[in-house]
């Protein structure tokens, strides 16, 4: 799928209404509607503006709604923006429903969105997703980032109410597609004045999406309820969700497989064939728009050895990745040698140069790459490896740490809770880190732009000029795979990360929670659009 292509995409979808909880015949309603799901670590913010994982999206989604959102199938449908227009895919303009409202009551006006992106892009605000604003090619983003315009010259305007125009610096033709990621929420003004940093607080904050936060027990347990204010609320089935915090997964699954959870995921590494076997109705396996990596730190804290590319090449040759997909996690996963997820909308998987040498032969090459530098048995160095607190995790570091020892590397495992995990990773106190990105929507670009220099994930702190350049150029093609291509076979040729694996998402869910889903590969679940049916 080209770029031209996703605007018809998008286009397509301009006059469809809200999707809504869609009962299939025959069920019955149960008459408990509640959803409970096992999550892995706790949300570090449910601040829009702040938030940079997985979990604090999987909530901000049920409490915040965009411009546009996603159906079942990952298509962008519309949420707060009824229709949007363009002449040249460079000036948007989006109309909002009238009958949108705060959870508080306020009406939800265009301002709400200018205000928004504009904290979001503003430097005081510290935002790590500031990035994702000057990606979408905003006018005046990049300036605002770089601390050089004032956050008032965002080309945002409220051209009234329920009228929202964008200017860009260039086309763009999935730009609403950027819309659903929580970044680009909208935000109560009044709110944040009125409390600071404590707004996102049970009792404090003011959303507009299907659900209402009711409470969080850090470490255990955050509940939502229904929001009587969403415009569609009539339609929406499930009356209170909760997210549970269980950092080990075989807990989660024992736990799930007492009745406490409906859904869990993240199985436990080399579980999946068995759980499918024995409830082939509840295990599920399904492509997932992430890649699992490694990434190295290049910064002067980062040890000596890794900033040379022998050293990187040969760490990266000597990981097996058909081990590890296919002994370890055994979930349908596909070994990675490019960043880019094979199941990204449009992409041309490229050719990489070591992808086809034999493992063994592999493995010697790379034991020569660590004589060249220097290093090897009799030499050894010392690499911190960290990761997030998950069996899945440790499993799969361990393994590789042992795949790296015939080559001299000696690693120590560190692993620490999400929060300072993420804080750690960020100040780049690793030498090497557990890392995985997933799209913030579906084209090459949300994971090709990660490696370039200004990029706020970017925390092993990678920069290559060339790669930078391809980037800019790729966002004024029509066809922009050529220039991934070259970005990918540049990355292997610094090695400037590990790609280790592309996901699946693995997952069990009860039967009787209808409408997941299952063909969306960013994994954005809408908890509005599901429901519970009466067991039979």
């Amino acid at each position: 799928m080209t770029r031209l292509t996703l605007l018809t995409t998008v286009a397509t979808f301009l006059t469809t209404t809200a999707f809504a909880a869609d009962i299939q015949p025959g069920d019955t309603l149960a008459d408990d509607q509640t959803f409970k799901v096992s999550v892995l670590d706790q949300f570090k913010t449910i601040d829009p503006q702040l938030i940079e994982e997985t979990i604090g999206n999987h909530i901000a989604r049920q409490l915040f709604e965009g411009l546009t959102r996603q159906d079942a199938d990952g298509n962008v449908i519309p949420a707060i923006a009824t229709d949007w227009t363009t002449d040249d895919n460079q000036t948007w303009t989006f109309t909002l429903r009238d009958d949108a409202r705060w959870s508080n009551g306020d009406p939800l006006t265009a301002q709400d969105f200018v205000y928004a992106w504009q904290r979001a892009a503003d430097p005081a605000t510290a935002s790590p997703y500031a990035w994702y604003v000057e990606l979408t090619s905003i006018e005046n983003a990049a300036e605002i980032v770089a601390g050089e315009a004032d956050p008032d010259t965002l080309g945002v305007e409220a051209v009234n109410e329920h009228t929202l125009q964008v200017t860009l610096t260039q086309p763009l033709p999935f730009f609403p597609a950027m819309t659903t990621y929580s970044t680009l929420f909208p935000a109560h003004q009044a709110t944040i004045e009125a409390h600071g940093k404590d707004w996102t607080r049970p009792g404090n904050l003011v959303g507009n999406g299907a659900y209402m936060l009711k409470d969080v027990s850090v470490n255990e347990v955050a509940t939502l309820v229904k929001n009587p204010n969403y415009y569609n609320a009539d339609d929406v089935v499930i009356e209170e969700v909760q997210f549970f915090v269980v950092n080990d997964r075989n807990q989660s699954l024992t736990r799930y497989q007492a009745g406490e959870f409906d859904m869990m995921d993240d199985l436990p590494a080399g579980t999946y064939p068995q759980l499918k076997a024995d409830y082939p109705d509840e295990a599920h396996s399904t492509p997932r728009l992430c890649s699992y990596y490694y990434a190295f730190n290049f910064t002067d804290s980062g040890h000596e050895a890794l900033q040379d590319v022998k050293v990187r090449k040969a760490m990266s040759y000597a990981v097996n990745r058909e081990v590890i997909v296919n002994q370890v996690l055994k979930g349908g996963q596909s070994p990675a040698y490019n960043f880019t997820h094979e199941a990204t909308a449009g992409f041309e998987m490229p050719d990489i140069y070591y992808a086809d040498i034999p493992y063994g032969e592999r493995m010697q090459q790379a034991k020569a790459l660590m004589e060249e530098a220097g290093y090897g048995p009799d030499n050894p160095i010392e690499l911190d490896l960290i990761y997030n607190t998950s069996d899945n995790h440790k499993a799969i570091a361990t393994v590789i740490s042992q795949m790296w020892k015939p080559l001299g590397v000696n690693a120590v495992l560190s692993n620490y809770e999400w929060q300072s995990y993420i804080d750690i990773r960020g100040e780049q106190n690793f030498d090497v880190a557990r890392s995985a990105w997933c799209g913030d929507y579906n084209e090459a670009s949300t994971f090709l732009d990660l490696v370039t220099t200004t990029h706020g994930s970017n925390d092993g702190k990678y920069s290559n000029p060339e790669v930078d350049k391809l980037m800019r150029e790729s966002r004024q093609m029509a066809d922009p795979n050529e220039a991934y291509t070259k970005v990918e076979q540049i990355l292997a040729d610094d090695m400037g990360i590990i790609p280790i694996y592309h996901y699946t998402q693995n997952f069990m869910l009860d039967p009787q929670i209808r409408n997941w889903p299952m063909n969306n590969v960013e994994n954005n679940w809408y908890v509005q659009d599901i429901y519970r049916a009466a067991a039979e």
